[in-house]
């Protein structure tokens, strides 16, 4: 019985926490797009891109 003088009280305040974890983390927007970073790495264009040379690297 008395452990449950401890138990209570150290699960309510786990609760408290994990409630606010998930409140900041809707908050920051870490679950606005789920999709697209995963379909980004699928839609990867793996052809190398052309560098365009200034004109003050060709002196």
């Amino acid at each position: 019985m008395e452990s449950l003088f401890l138990l209570i009280p150290l699960s309510l305040v786990l609760v408290g926490l994990l409630a606010w974890i998930l409140h900041w983390s809707v908050k920051s927007g870490q679950f606005d797009d789920l999709d697209g970073p995963g379909q980004s790495i699928l839609m990867d264009d793996d052809t190398p891109s052309s560098h365009k040379v200034s004109e003050h690297s060709q002196k």
